[in-house]
């Protein structure tokens, strides 16, 4: 009896391979960030939950020893993110103090979703866990070896302490 082993073509990628620039177009390297827990977070500056930049700030602040923060925004979710990426960038540090790092301005769901997000949401991916997301500041979580944590929907907050006892483990 022969043994047959088989290479899957959906073989999990590493999120640390994705390729995104930041919100100025310089390209990121995510491999910088191994070693920490990075929270993803799709955002927009029009949207009843944009007050939770100034959490996503404190989170930030407070964990940035051992978290990174990165806030992709999308105008996906009832036209909420109609600006550039400089107007987006420039609101978010008037408004909120935001010095976590920003994305270009990307999509999280449908035909033109970007790979990140095919990575979050894909099981078969992420070896994880699927889900979609539901709305604007839905958080998702990655730990330090690159593996999928969990999610969270826009409901919890980034001070909550479903998220803070991920990043204190």
């Amino acid at each position: 009896m022969a043994i047959i082993s088989y290479t899957s073509s959906n073989a999990q990628k590493s999120i640390y391979d994705i390729a995104i620039n930041d919100i100025g177009g310089n390209s990121i390297d995510l491999n910088e960030f191994k070693g920490k827990h990075i929270l993803f977070v799709n955002v927009a500056s029009e949207c009843g939950f944009t007050p939770q930049y100034e959490g996503l700030e404190e989170l930030h602040q407070q964990f940035k020893e051992g978290l990174v923060v990165i806030g992709l925004p999308c105008n996906q979710f009832g036209g909420q993110e109609p600006g550039v990426e400089k107007e987006i960038q420039q609101f978010c540090v008037k408004n909120f103090g935001v010095s976590f790092l920003m994305t270009e301005k990307i999509e999280v769901k449908g035909e033109n979703k970007h790979p990140i997000y095919n990575w979050l949401t894909e099981k078969k991916i992420n070896g994880k866990s699927s889900s979609s997301v539901k709305w604007n500041f839905q958080k998702y979580i990655v730990d330090g070896e690159g593996d999928f944590v969990n999610y969270f929907y826009s409901t919890t907050k980034p001070m909550s302490p479903k998220i803070t006892s991920i990043l204190k483990q």
